[in-house]
C-alpha cells in the first residue's frame, strides 16, 4: 500500500520514471542499488525502458518481495550478469562488490573490491575458466553458515532460557506490584535514602527558621513573606555548602575504595550536583522573590507606629525601596542572582552541547568553554554570599550569622582539592611517546606513565594542553591497562577544545611513510616539537568496580568504547598472569604418589605461602556499536591481541556497524557472504580488519540479555554503558525487567562525563 501511494504521488501520466524508482520502493539511501535492480528486472522482461506503469510495478514488487531462496538468488545473479549470458566474470563480481559497498557506506571495501573479487573467483573457479555460474554461487551462499561458525558465540537454546526465566508464569496484580517495588528499592535504595535524608534536613531547616521568624515582631509587619524568605535562605546556606561535595573528585575517588561505597551512590555524584542546583534555583526564587516583591514593599508601606520597633534594624528613618536594594545586602544579592543565572543557563545541556545555534559573535556563549568559564563565576558568588551573610538587616549578633559555619568545611575541602590538583598536575610531567590521528576525527595520545600514577581500569584522568588553553582541563577515559608501562587516551573531536587539540597535534604529526598505514603519526623520533601535555588524576568511575561482578556486559557507542578497552586489556593481563602462576605452581609442585618424586617441606611452604589471585569475573561480553567503518581502527591492535591470547574464551567481542543493512537484506547479502568466506580463508573480518566478526545494523538488546541470562543463571552481571542517553534508558529498563523474571541479577551502570 505504501509503494502504491508512492507511485500515485510520483507518477506522471500513469508512468513512473526510472529515476523515481528508488524513492517509490523505499530505497532512497541506496539509489544506485535500486537502479541496478530496475535494470535487472527490465532485462528479465526483455525490454529496456525508462518508465513503467502501475501493473508493471506490481509485477516487479512481487518479484522483489518473493522471500524464496531461489527467487532471490536468481535476481542477485542477474544483477551481476549484465550481458545475460548465464556466466559471471571477475570484472562483474568486482562491480557488484563496489555497488554493495557503496549502498552500505563501506569506503574501504570499495578500495579492496578487486582483491575480494579475486577471492570469490579463487573459491568458485578453481579450474581458471574465468567465470562462474548460478549453481556455483548457490553453493557458496548455502555454505555461508558453515563459514560463519566462528561467529556462533553465546550459544542460545530455548530450553536453557526456560530454565533460567523462572518467573514468567502469571502473577497476581498484588504480587506483581510487590515484586516491582522490591526490585526498584533494591536497585535504588542508596539514592533513595540519601535523597530522603537531604529533603528531610531541608524541610527541618526551613520549618525551624520559618517558626523562628513567625514568633518575632517582624512577622506583624512583613507577614509570611519574611518567614518564607528566611526559611528558603536557610536551605540555600545548606545547598550552597553541599553542592561542592559531589565535585570533590579526589575525595570521592578515595571514598570509593572504602566501606562508604556500600551505602553511598558515588556513581550519581554529578546527578546529585545537578539536583542540588535545581533546589538552589527554587530557593533563590522563594528568597529573593519574597524580599523584592513582598516584604520590602510591605515594610515601606507600613505605618510609622508599626515601623518604629524595626528602626534598630533598618534605621530611624523608614528606608525607600531603592535604599534597601542598594545596600550591601541588596547589591550582594543581585550580584549572586545575576552570576547564577549566567552559570546555570550556560550549564544546561542545550548550551553546553551547542544544541542552541546562535549567530556570531554570540556563538561563543555555547559549547564547553562557555560552561567551563561561566562556572568559575561561583568564586564571585561565594565571596558575595559570605558578605551577604555577614550584613543581615535583622541579625546583629555575630554567632547567629551562620552562613560561614555552613560553608567553612565544604569550601576548605574544595579549595584543598584544587590546590592538590594544581601541584599534582605540575609534578606529573609526561613525555609523549606516540600520537596518531585515526578516521572519524579521533586523536590517540600515548604518553609515559609517572611512577606515582596508580589507577584502576575504567578510571579517567584530566588532561590540559597549554598550547590550546592554559586553564581548561578535560576528562578522558584511560584506555591503557594498569599493567602497561604507558598511559593512553583516545580523543574524539566533538567540541571547540577537542577540535583545537586535534589541529595542534596534526600540525606536529608527519604524513605516512612508505609501507605504513595512511595515518598522520608522530613519536619520539619526529623532528617537529610535540605540544606539552599535563595530566591530573586518576579519578573514579562506575566501571572501576567491574571486578566485583561474576559476568560483565560492556556496551560502548562510538567513542564510548574507551572506558572498556582498559578493562578488557586488564582482564586479559590477569588471565595471562593466572595461567603463568598455575604453570609455575605445577612445575614447583609435581603430583605426589607411587613412583612420584618426593617434595621437601621447604618447597611445600614456598608454594602454600604464595598468595593466589582469584579472578571473580568469569566472562566478559563486549558490544561495540558504531556507524563508521574507520572506527574499528581505533582499537584494532587490542582486539586482535585478545582474540589471539584469550584461549579460554573468557572475553567475547561483538562489533556492530549500523551503516550496513541488516543481515538478510539484499543490499548486504554479498557483503555477508564475502565476510564469511574471507574469515574462513584468512581469519580476518573484511569490515573491521580484525579477527572479531562485525554484525550489521543494531543489536537486539532483549536477545542479548536473554542469551546472557540463559548462559549464566544465578550470576551477578554488571552492565556498563557509555554512550547516548537514549540507549541508556532502554538498557536500564531491560535490566529492571529481566531482574523481575529470571534468576540472573543485572546491575546497570552508566558512565557520566
Amino acid at each position: 500500500m505504501e509503494v502504491q501511494a508512492n507511485f500515485d504521488r510520483l507518477a506522471r501520466d500513469g508512468y513512473l520514471s526510472r529515476s523515481d524508482f528508488a524513492e517509490c520502493i523505499g530505497m532512497t539511501e541506496s539509489k544506485e542499488f535500486a537502479l541496478e535492480l530496475f535494470d535487472t528486472l527490465s532485462r528479465r522482461r526483455r525490454m529496456k525502458v525508462d518508465t513503467i506503469n502501475k501493473e508493471e510495478l506490481r509485477e516487479i514488487w512481487q518479484q522483489i518481495t518473493d522471500n524464496s531462496f531461489d527467487s532471490r538468488l536468481q535476481i542477485f545473479f542477474e544483477m551481476v550478469d549484465k550481458n545475460a549470458d548465464g556466466r559471471i566474470t571477475e570484472a562483474e563480481v568486482k562491480e557488484i562488490i563496489m555497488l554493495s559497498a557503496s549502498a552500505n557506506k563501506l569506503s574501504r571495501l570499495k578500495e579492496q573490491a578487486e582483491e575480494y573479487a579475486a577471492l570469490i573467483m579463487e573459491e568458485l573457479d578453481p579450474e581458471g575458466l574465468g567465470y562462474i555460474e548460478l549453481w556455483q554461487l548457490e553453493t557458496l551462499l548455502l555454505q555461508k553458515d558453515t563459514y560463519m561458525n566462528y561467529s556462533q558465540a553465546l550459544s542460545y537454546t530455548s530450553q536453557a532460557l526456560s530454565q533460567n526465566l523462572a518467573g514468567l508464569r502469571k502473577k497476581s496484580p498484588i504480587r506483581k506490584i510487590s515484586t516491582t517495588l522490591s526490585y526498584y528499592f533494591e536497585d535504588n535504595w542508596k539514592r533513595l535514602w540519601v535523597l530522603a535524608l537531604w529533603i528531610g534536613i531541608m524541610a527541618g531547616l526551613f520549618t525551624w527558621k520559618f517558626m523562628q521568624y513567625r514568633n518575632r515582631y517582624v512577622f506583624d509587619v512583613m507577614g509570611y513573606c519574611v518567614t518564607t524568605a528566611k526559611g528558603a535562605a536557610e536551605t540555600l546556606k545548606l545547598n550552597m555548602a553541599i553542592i561542592l561535595l559531589p565535585v570533590c573528585r579526589n575525595t570521592i575517588t578515595w571514598l570509593r575504595s572504602t566501606r562508604a561505597a556500600r551505602v553511598l551512590p558515588f556513581d550519581d555524584n554529578i546527578n546529585f550536583h545537578k539536583t542540588i542546583a535545581a533546589a538552589i534555583v527554587v530557593g533563590i526564587i522563594l528568597h529573593a522573590g519574597n524580599h523584592l516583591v513582598c516584604d520590602f514593599p510591605r515594610l515601606i508601606k507600613s505605618s510609622d507606629e508599626k515601623y518604629a520597633p524595626l528602626g534598630q534594624y533598618f534605621g530611624e528613618i523608614k528606608p525607600s525601596y531603592f535604599t534597601l536594594v542598594k545596600g550591601v545586602e541588596g547589591i550582594t544579592g543581585v550580584i549572586m542572582v545575576v552570576c547564577m543565572i549566567i552559570a546555570f543557563t550556560l550549564a544546561t545541556r542545550w548550551f553546553r552541547r551547542s544544541l542552541v545555534k546562535l549567530p556570531r559573535p554570540f556563538d561563543k556563549l555555547t559549547g564547553f568553554n562557555a560552561f567551563w568559564y561561566s562556572h568559575h563565576l561561583f568564586i564571585i558568588v561565594y565571596i558575595a554570599l559570605i558578605v551577604h551573610g555577614e550584613c543581615l538587616y535583622l541579625i546583629h549578633v555575630w554567632y547567629r550569622r551562620t552562613t560561614w559555619m555552613y560553608l567553612s568545611v565544604p569550601v576548605c575541602l574544595y579549595v584543598g582539592e584544587r590546590i592538590l590538583r594544581f601541584f599534582r598536575s605540575g609534578s606529573y610531567s609526561v613525555r609523549l611517546l606516540k600520537v596518531a590521528i585515526y578516521p572519524g576525527n579521533v586523536l590517540t595520545l600515548q604518553m609515559s606513565k609517572p611512577p606515582t600514577f596508580r589507577y584502576k581500569s575504567g578510571q579517567y584522568m584530566f588532561v590540559q594542553c597549554p598550547a590550546v588553553s592554559p586553564f581548561e582541563w578535560h576528562p578522558f577515559s584511560i584506555t591503557s591497562a594498569p599493567g602497561d608501562d604507558y598511559l593512553s587516551i583516545h580523543v574524539r573531536q566533538l567540541g571547540d577544545w577537542t577540535r583545537e587539540l586535534k589541529r595542534v597535534f596534526a600540525a606536529a604529526c608527519e604524513p605516512p611513510a612508505g609501507g605504513k598505514s595512511g595515518l598522520l603519526r608522530a613519536d619520539e623520533t619526529t623532528k617537529k616539537t610535540l605540544p606539552k601535555l599535563l595530566i591530573d588524576g586518576p579519578y573514579g568511575s562506575p566501571a572501576q568496580d567491574y571486578s566485583k561482578y561474576d559476568v560483565l556486559l560492556l556496551v560502548g557507542l562510538g567513542i564510548g568504547a574507551t572506558p572498556f578497552i582498559s578493562i578488557l586489556k586488564d582482564l586479559l593481563n590477569n588471565i595471562i598472569k593466572m595461567e603463568e602462576e598455575e604453570d609455575a605452581s605445577t612445575d614447583l609442585y609435581p603430583p605426589i604418589g607411587r613412583n612420584k618424586p618426593h617434595v621437601d617441606l621447604g618447597t611445600l611452604m614456598t608454594i602454600t605461602s604464595r598468595p593466589k589471585k582469584i579472578l571473580k569475573t568469569t566472562n566478559a561480553y563486549f558490544y561495540w556499536v558504531t556507524r563508521e567503518q574507520g572506527s574499528f581502527d581505533w582499537f584494532k591492535g587490542v582486539m586482535n591481541e585478545i582474540a589471539d591470547l584469550d584461549q579460554r574464551n573468557i572475553i567475547e567481542m561483538h562489533n556492530y556497524l549500523t551503516s550496513v543493512y541488516e543481515e538478510g537484506d539484499a543490499r548486504s547479502a554479498l557483503i555477508t557472504m564475502l565476510q564469511a568466506l574471507n574469515h574462513a580463508k584468512n581469519g580476518v573480518d573484511i569490515v573491521s580488519g580484525t579477527k572479531v566478526r562485525t554484525h550489521f545494523a543494531r543489536p537486539n538488546w532483549r536477545k542479548v540479555l536473554s542469551k546472557i541470562a540463559s548462559k549464566h543463571p544465578y550470576a551477578k552481571i554488571g552492565v556498563f554503558y557509555c554512550g547516548a542517553p537514549v540507549l541508556a534508558q532502554e538498557l536500564s529498563k531491560l535490566c529492571h525487567e529481566f531482574n523481575g523474571k529470571c534468576t540472573t541479577k543485572f546491575e546497570f551502570h552508566k558512565e557520566h562525563f
